[in-house]
């Protein structure tokens, strides 16, 4: 096994991964979200995330900060619909400097009001930034429409009027509730002994009270589907389309993974791309996504061209899905596709942070880490009827919501 994992007595699990590198990466994982905040709160998740860097028991802001580049390291971090994410990338000898870091801004933030009045000013400026990328917005907005009236469907940086209005209680209340240490994970990937990760672990995360709230998270109701066009000022029209998909625990995300990558994927000789770009040369970008979530996923297909070709861009997209839909995977096909999409999962284990941190989120969601061997067996196993079925449920016409970003048409 080429990981290890040790549980302390608060509940939080360590997940060691040893590498011969003189570069060390580490991870803390937390199963909160966006889709924890109660109604009327979006972006909590995501502002808290911001605060923990802003002051500690032990630290102001500069010392956060420095603590890690000081030494070359890096520290960062991110918020999605179901997890918050700490991580440090750093030289071997600072382990212990980095995992006391973590430690800190995790659990011994004290969200000062002077910096929460800054940083909210700072989130202010990300939403406006992001209304200003209509190819990063139009996710957002999709993702509103799919599961509106729900959590999910909240952007995750929130409006801004709930960013104005947070206060200290609204913080501590979500992090109460939602930071449960049976649902944290600590995973270490670096050139040291099993002993040492667990000795630093206990001296860091050991300490830290058991918290072992219940999360009550309500999957979304299945919706009709919902056509809208948005006319904007922008140069280029951005579209998606896509519909609600299999959730992590269903036997048939494996099906919709590889059908993902055949449709859309990884690489530029994806049918859409092949089709919509190579072929026709009406779009720069064209992809499709599939991400699951703990009891629900999305399924997603973008593009970006001028205003005037979107109508043939969409009825080639929709040729293609016809075509997906009807016609099964030949054997050769079926194999060729199989081996393409093992092989990027296979080149994907050269990013040791996004492997490290896929391994932990595996752990939060699993309760255990499958190997390489285990991935490629379930991918290998999946069928062409499987794959069939799958595009007639997913990818049927009448399940596809669409939203579309026109240019204004000025005089």
């Amino acid at each position: 096994m080429d990981h290890q994992i040790f549980k302390l007595s608060n509940g939080i699990r360590i997940l060691f991964k040893p590498a011969k590198s003189q570069i060390s990466h580490c991870c803390l994982i937390i199963n909160a979200g966006s889709r924890d905040e109660e109604v009327g709160e979006p972006g909590l998740a995501h502002f808290i995330e911001h605060l923990l860097f802003k002051g500690t028991v032990n630290r102001n802001t500069n010392q956060i900060l420095n603590r890690l580049e000081i030494v070359g390291g890096d520290l960062n971090a991110y918020t999605t619909k179901e997890y918050t994410c700490l991580q440090a990338s750093f030289l071997k000898p600072h382990l212990e400097r980095a995992m006391e870091l973590l430690q800190d801004i995790a659990f011994f933030s004290t969200f000062p009001e002077v910096e929460m009045e800054k940083e909210k000013e700072v989130i202010l400026d990300e939403i406006s930034s992001y209304e200003d990328q209509p190819e990063e917005a139009i996710n957002d907005d999709f993702e509103s429409m799919l599961f509106k009236g729900h959590t999910l469907g909240e952007n995750i940086l929130g409006t801004p009027q709930s960013v104005k209005n947070f206060n200290k209680i609204h913080l501590e209340k979500f992090i109460d509730k939602n930071y449960n240490t049976h649902q944290i994970i600590f995973a270490i990937s670096g050139s040291y002994t099993p002993s040492k990760v667990v000795k630093l672990a206990e001296m860091y995360f050991g300490i830290i009270p058991e918290n072992n709230s219940i999360k009550n998270r309500i999957a979304p109701q299945q919706l009709t589907t919902e056509i809208k066009k948005v006319n904007k000022p922008i140069n280029q029209a951005h579209c998606m389309l896509g519909a609600p998909a299999y959730g992590l625990h269903d036997p048939k995300k494996a099906s919709l993974l590889l059908l993902n990558n055949i449709l859309g994927g990884t690489g530029m000789s994806s049918r859409l791309n092949l089709e919509i770009r190579e072929k026709h040369g009406i779009a720069y970008t064209i992809e499709s996504n599939y991400t699951p979530l703990s009891d629900t996923g999305l399924f997603s297909i973008y593009f970006g061209t001028d205003g005037e070709k979107v109508d043939k861009a969409l009825t080639l997209i929709h040729k293609e899905l016809k075509k997906t839909r009807e016609n099964k995977l030949g054997k050769v096909q079926l194999s060729q596709a199989k081996k393409r999409f093992i092989g990027q999962i296979a080149l994907g284990e050269e990013n040791r942070m996004g492997v490290l941190i896929s391994m932990a989120k595996s752990l939060l969601d699993y309760q255990k880490i499958d190997t390489l061997k285990e991935v490629f067996t379930k991918i290998n196993a999946v069928t062409a009827e499987q794959m069939l079925a799958t595009a007639n449920h997913i990818l049927a016409t009448d399940n596809l919501s669409m939203l579309l970003f026109n240019p204004e048409i000025t005089d």
